[in-house]
């Protein structure tokens, strides 16, 4: 297979397959992890019922202190590589085209080199918060296999399409498809891992929020 067959090859059936995949596993988390449900709470609530729940989003949304090395590395590194990752997917020229051909939605981009530099501070960021995983003792033994698995096929799509934009080390045809399947590969594996978080997040905060706001439990 040559590197315009693989090109072809990865923008069609098995892109088709990839969405598939990710479409069908994240309904069926979704409603595995909502369909848990609990029990009804037949004491009257000591709080405003949701206000707790929205309170929670918020305020678990934000570290206390950020005094720390540590704690600075894990929020502001956290914060940067997630907003840097959604503005790279969502506001590059050429994945809005994508989206626009997948789904028939489009919406205006954002300049080439702008996405460009917030790619490189992504990259940065990740590799930051990995080293930061690996080198602190406490981390690290709390770190398993789902966790680096999860940061490296959330880190190989943002490389390796920064990496075909610039023309490095392979030729662009090569290095697009192997992008392209590196984003497959993301899709398949995203509603199976930790990287379910993106979409189950801010519900489980509101959920504990607004549970123990009903008992009167500080969130």
């Amino acid at each position: 297979m040559n590197d315009l067959e693989f090109l072809t090859w990865v923008r069609g059936p098995a892109l088709g397959f990839a969405i598939s995949i990710f479409l069908l596993g994240l309904i069926w988390r979704l409603i595995e992890v909502f369909s848990l449900g609990r029990k009804k709470d037949l004491s009257a609530p000591r709080f405003r019922s949701g206000a707790s729940g929205w309170h929670t989003i918020v305020r678990r949304s934000f570290a206390h202190e950020l005094h720390t090395p540590a704690v600075l590395v894990s929020y502001v590194g956290g914060y940067v590589f997630h907003i840097g990752f959604f503005v790279v997917v969502l506001f590059f020229a050429p994945h809005i085209q994508l989206f626009k051909y997948a789904f028939g939605l489009s919406w205006p981009g954002l300049p080439s080199r702008l996405v460009d530099f917030i790619a490189v501070i992504t990259i940065l960021a990740m590799v930051i918060v990995l080293a930061d995983r690996i080198t602190k003792k406490v981390k690290r033994y709390l770190s398993n296999f789902g966790d680096y698995f999860a940061w490296a096929i959330t880190f190989l799509p943002v490389l390796t399409g920064w990496m075909a934009v610039q023309h490095l080390m392979l030729p662009y045809t090569r290095m697009l498809a192997i992008h392209i399947l590196c984003v497959e590969i993301f899709l398949v594996f995203f509603p199976f891992t930790k990287l379910l978080h993106g979409f189950a997040t801010f519900g489980a905060r509101w959920y504990n929020g607004d549970l123990n706001g009903r008992k009167g439990v500080p969130v």
